[in-house]
């Protein structure tokens, strides 16, 4: 029983880790990466769609992303999505393909990014702090219901406190990593 709490814990501290790296890959750095427009919905028939469900995105260099739609009358739709994501990026339009380019980062606009990093690793943190509260939460019930016994629900909690450990470390080397990448000039 303590097993699968265990278990099912550590499979949630990884999809709250997965989801932290998820975020960290739309913020932009001073390179063209696909990731991220992954944010960015169009609204296509009454339909908030992502840009990558209705066009292709290349990268030909590394400052230029190319977005080529599928539905040739999608490409107004998706350059006003872009313009007004707030990713401070301005396509242009030749009729059948949007091309991006990315500009260089600013030192003042790499700092704002590493805050913006710096926060959403918190939030990474704090999701993964959730589960474990969760979890003790579910270790708690077990022993008041006579299921455990006290020496076997603290065995649990520190296993639990070592795995929130491991998860909280993985957030800070990624928030690490993202931070060097966006600092590098």
């Amino acid at each position: 029983m303590i097993d699968e709490l265990l278990a099912d814990g550590r499979r949630r501290m990884d999809k709250s880790v997965d989801a932290t790296l998820q975020e960290f890959n739309t913020v932009r750095t001073g390179r063209a990466s696909a990731a991220l427009l992954d944010r960015i919905t169009v609204d296509y028939y009454d339909q908030k769609t992502p840009v990558k469900q209705l066009a292709t995105i290349n990268v030909p260099e590394p400052r230029m992303l190319t977005i080529q739609p599928f539905d040739p009358s999608s490409l107004a739709m998706i350059e006003r999505a872009i313009l007004e994501s707030g990713l401070g990026l301005t396509p242009s339009n030749d009729g059948k393909i949007i091309r991006l380019p990315i500009p260089q980062l600013t030192e003042e606009r790499r700092k704002e990014l590493v805050r913006f990093v710096r926060q959403l690793a918190e939030e990474g943190r704090i999701a993964v702090r959730h589960v474990r509260r969760d979890v003790m939460s579910d270790l708690k019930e077990l022993k008041a219901s006579g299921d455990v016994g006290s020496d076997e629900e603290h065995r649990a909690e520190e296993r639990l406190q070592k795995l929130t450990d491991e998860h909280v470390h993985r957030v800070d080397d990624l928030l690490k990593k993202k931070e060097e990448e966006i600092l590098e000039v």
